[in-house]
């Protein structure tokens, strides 16, 4: 149970520095040349990786790959949708529903014995 808490709670906070790498340069790097956007986000994805790391390999004494694949899909679309909608400003969408749905299922499957 240990590893899975550690796993749950790594890939949230990982999953956290790994949107603003990815997307905030967007909204506030956007007038700077790519290269600085991209030393800037290289160096937020460093502290992602000081986390994802070892929460995978905490994870993966309990689950296998594909199933540690699937819990991170849907702590990253957890993060996404609040990133998007209350940082980027992006309009809320029936989309992230539908989104969301799709990822169950594809949950369900992954852990279907």
């Amino acid at each position: 149970m240990k590893n899975i808490i550690f796993l749950i709670v790594g890939l949230i906070f990982s999953n956290l520095f790994m949107t603003f790498a990815w997307y905030a340069h967007l909204k506030n790097l956007n007038n700077k040349p790519w290269i600085i956007a991209a030393i800037v986000s290289w160096g937020i994805a460093f502290f992602e990786y000081l986390i994802q790391v070892p929460a995978n390999r905490a994870g993966y004494s309990v689950f296998s790959l594909s199933q540690l694949k699937i819990i991170q899909e849907v702590i990253t679309l957890t993060i996404f949708v609040p990133f998007a909608i209350l940082y980027m400003k992006t309009k809320m969408s029936l989309n992230y529903l539908w989104a969301g749905m799709c990822l169950m299922g594809a949950v369900y499957f992954m852990f279907k014995k």
